[in-house]
């Protein structure tokens, strides 16, 4: 055997092991990131914040869907089988199609009480917790029994459903916990120096009155000083009939209500009647995170609505505050 021969079996063998070690540690980078699926948009960018180049995220309903109804598809049902962590909003606002999904990933770490399961609503202060019993609060609507579920649209609420992905992302990856929370205090310094700002620019409008399409609002009509005085749905849910849309049209004559914001899932005929009828400005807010192009960040999601409701009240020149001195 000669040793030319000899030197490129050696040779061949060490770039084979060299190789095996290269992928080995590439797995292992790999493995560090952890697989984590949300339901909503909103989720995702908070989990991507805290969790930051330790997480993969994916959210199953995008931006511009109502998050009452999304589509169980079976793909979604394969994210689900191989994610580490769940993240959903809870207090069944997602009752009509979380569920089964879980129930078809078969994967026991997501579903509610496993290591992999967080309930985001743990802890939040809720608004409009109905009273009476909860087998009969259907016939009012669309009532949601624990209380009023869109409490991601208050930022500093947004503080509390960072915690909670916290803590999920710590107990799946505890060497990891020092780097989530750094990342969770940055978080949460940067909401509450943008609440500051976005309050200063809503201080000129304290206490407008508005309507609004769907009763989506309170956490930020409690946070930014707002007045919902009625909503374009007669109950949450069910569309407005033509008499109903009177008693709309006069409640926003008698109580000078210079805006009315709707989602953009939402059919525009109804508010666009009422807009011409009365002469408020019929403003499309974003509920979360992707609904328009340029909302890419659960920070982007308040700029854009604050800009939005600035420019429309400056444009009414105040109306409620101007007629109230």
């Amino acid at each position: 055997m000669n040793q030319s021969y000899l030197f490129r079996n050696f040779q061949s063998g060490r770039l084979i092991f060299f190789l095996l070690i290269f992928f080995t540690l590439s797995t292992v980078v790999f493995a560090k990131k952890l697989k984590v699926v949300t339901s909503l948009t909103d989720l995702a960018s908070i989990t991507e914040e805290v969790g930051g180049d330790l997480v993969d995220v994916f959210s199953i309903a995008v931006g511009y869907q109502d998050p009452h109804f999304v589509d169980a598809k079976p793909s979604y049902i394969i994210k689900l089988q191989k994610a580490d962590m769940f993240v959903q909003v809870g207090l069944d606002l997602e009752i009509g199609w979380v569920p089964q999904l879980l129930d078809g990933s078969r994967n026991a770490d997501i579903l509610p009480g496993g290591k992999g399961f967080v309930d985001a609503s743990r802890g939040v202060p809720l608004l409009k917790v109905p009273q009476g019993d909860p087998t009969t609060l259907r016939a009012q609507g669309d009532i949601h029994a624990f209380g009023n579920p869109h409490y991601w649209l208050d930022p500093l609420r947004g503080k509390i459903i960072a915690q909670n992905i916290f803590e999920g992302l710590a107990r799946l990856r505890p060497e990891n916990r020092a780097e989530f929370q750094q990342n969770l205090e940055r978080f949460q310094q940067k909401i509450d120096q943008k609440t500051a700002e976005w309050k200063k620019r809503m201080a000129p409008f304290a206490g407008e009155n508005i309507v609004a399409y769907h009763d989506s609002w309170p956490y930020f009509e409690d946070r930014f000083g707002l007045h919902i005085v009625t909503f374009v749905e007669p109950k949450p849910g069910i569309p407005p009939t033509p008499r109903y849309l009177v008693k709309v049209i006069k409640t926003i004559a008698s109580n000078t209500v210079p805006v009315i914001i709707i989602s953009p899932y939402y059919s525009k005929k109804s508010s666009k009647l009422v807009a011409a009828k009365t002469g408020a400005t019929l403003v499309e807010l974003a509920t979360s995170v992707g609904a328009y192009p340029e909302i890419k960040t659960y920070f982007d999601l308040f700029d854009y609505n604050i800009d939005k409701l600035t420019a429309a009240f400056s444009q009414k020149g105040g109306a409620t505050n101007a007629a109230g001195k």
